[in-house]
């Protein structure tokens, strides 16, 4: 049994040909017509946008608004906590006879003298620590052992050496803010990567060069989270200050708040505190972006 191919010379139908020639001219011009390209669209943006100070403030306005629920069905006794309406009348008052602007004003400068002298001193301390091995050698240690001491222990001391002033405020301030700013500081400089130090001195760069190019450019960002920590330990000192017999400042109208079970006034400080503490927040941010502009960091989705 023999299976038989057609010649190569065969005279049969060529298919290509058939279904060429079976192809109508308007198909052959659509060979050469444009495709339609249709954009893929991610499904992310697809999504309806929500302005993003709108999602910023929906959490706190609906605890406002449970709150405000709480106080009118008397869940919420004005004994416990006053309402909404009520702090905000208080609030009012509180800066309509001058006394909450005048110890805002005073709280603030405890805080900017002490954050000043800390970041000064913790700074300092990190340089000395992290750009020398014999500074690190002599600093890191007792400052390791200073830190896992509570600053707020440290009150009474500060009373019997410095009295009952202002002193005792700021070094508390000054303490509180130096620990997180020396810790930020000193990693920054040590998580520098080596090869970028090796790269700046065959470039020729001297070690003045060096710190300045290489070594504080890649601290900085480490620096600036420091800095945001301090902040808010800064303000959590000064709570702790300002109960060491103090004549002025929030936290004098907190303990006169307290003696007279005023739980209305004792929520408008705190609702400072927190204010000025966001406020902080908000100015070493954007300086952050101002300064680290040369870093693209990825921000979510």
């Amino acid at each position: 049994m023999s299976i038989s191919h057609a010649p190569p010379d065969s005279s049969g139908p060529d298919i290509s040909r058939i279904s060429t020639s079976t192809t109508g001219p308007d198909t052959r011009s659509d060979d050469h017509a444009p495709l339609d390209l249709v954009p893929l669209v991610p499904t992310s943006s697809r999504r309806t946008r929500v302005p993003r100070w709108l999602r910023r403030t929906t959490g706190p306005l609906v605890l406002l608004a449970l709150w405000q629920l709480l106080s009118s069905t008397g869940a919420l006794t004005s004994d416990v906590l006053a309402s909404p309406g009520r702090i905000a009348h208080v609030g009012w008052n509180l800066i309509d006879d001058g006394s909450l602007p005048s110890a805002m004003g005073t709280s603030l400068q405890r805080v900017a003298i002490g954050l000043l002298l800390g970041t000064l001193i913790g700074t300092g301390l990190a340089l000395v620590s992290g750009l020398f091995r014999i500074g690190e050698d002599l600093v890191d240690a007792p400052v390791q052992m200073l830190r896992t001491v509570p600053f707020v222990g440290l009150i009474p001391l500060f009373i019997i050496w410095f009295g009952i002033g202002e002193a005792p405020k700021v070094a508390i301030i000054t303490l509180g803010v130096t620990f997180p700013l020396y810790l930020n500081v000193y990693a920054g400089i040590r998580g520098v990567d080596s090869q970028l130090i090796e790269a700046g001195e065959s470039l020729g760069l001297s070690r003045w060069g060096l710190v300045r190019h290489v070594v504080l450019p890649g601290a900085l960002p480490n620096a600036m989270t420091g800095l945001r920590y301090s902040l808010g330990i800064a303000w959590l000192a000064l709570v702790f200050a300002e109960q060491i017999n103090a004549d002025a400042g929030i936290g004098f109208l907190m303990v006169q708040a307290r003696d007279f079970l005023q739980t209305d006034v004792i929520v408008v400080c705190l609702i400072v505190y927190a204010f000025l503490g966001l406020l902080a927040d908000f100015v070493v941010r954007t300086l952050e972006r101002l300064l680290l502009q040369w870093r693209p960091t990825f921000t979510g989705r």
